[in-house]
């Protein structure tokens, strides 16, 4: 079937089978949170972004092979509420951005800064730090070698706009500097956008928003 990124709480997962590594996207909780497994068709190895919520649908999502890591994009709490859970009954590592590790409760094992590489099997995934929606919010660029990217945005992009800044101009300017500069200045139209929330998009369906994103100021 073809992957639409429409998912919806207690609903089942929609597949996107990429050459190189098959995601797996589910909606859990209150918040609608998007979470997504990723696993490398080579190796089989698996990595979730985004522990949120629902531990137990994680964990049929996960299924017997388990979870070499875990990635959690920003600190609010709605996107890694089943982080304990997850890894208590997987043991993987947990990843999340240097500047919002402090404001996870569930130890973060790796540190991630601006440009690291953080693997699943043999795929390759480079973390961009994005600041405005909180000061150490991570994205996850997968730069797909047999097509266009794919980049998972946690609560910074969205169709329609940037993530929540709480009208605060200053957060808001360094939120969309950084989405523009990282993402829109240097990936293709074609990159597809998996969201914390929500359904996907692309960075061209959403590139010619830009100015009246800047101009409402969120």
């Amino acid at each position: 079937m073809t992957y639409s990124g429409a998912v919806k709480v207690g609903g089942p997962a929609d597949v996107h089978e990429l050459a190189d590594l098959i995601v797996s996207k589910v909606a859990v909780g209150p918040m609608d949170n998007n979470a997504y497994l990723l696993r490398c068709r080579t190796t089989g190895e698996q990595l979730l972004i985004d522990a949120a919520h629902d531990p137990r649908t994680l964990l049929q999502l996960i299924g017997d092979d388990g979870i070499a890591s875990v990635v959690t994009t920003h600190r609010h709490h709605d996107h890694w509420g089943a982080l304990a859970d997850v890894v208590a009954a997987t043991g993987a590592r947990t990843y999340a951005g240097r500047y919002d590790a402090a404001g996870i409760d569930v130890p973060t094992d790796v540190l991630v800064e601006d440009g690291d590489t953080v693997r699943v099997g043999r795929v390759e995934l480079t973390a961009r730090h994005l600041r405005g929606h909180t000061p150490g919010s991570i994205v996850l660029v997968y730069d797909d070698p047999h097509g266009h990217p794919h980049v998972f945005t946690g609560d910074c992009l969205f169709p329609g706009g940037v993530g929540n800044t709480w009208k605060d101009p200053e957060a808001f300017a360094s939120l969309l500097h950084d989405v523009e500069t990282k993402l829109f200045d240097v990936l293709p139209d074609e990159t597809w956008i998996y969201p914390g929330h929500g359904k996907d998009t692309t960075l061209g369906d959403e590139r010619p928003q830009l100015p009246e994103w800047r101009a409402r100021g969120w």
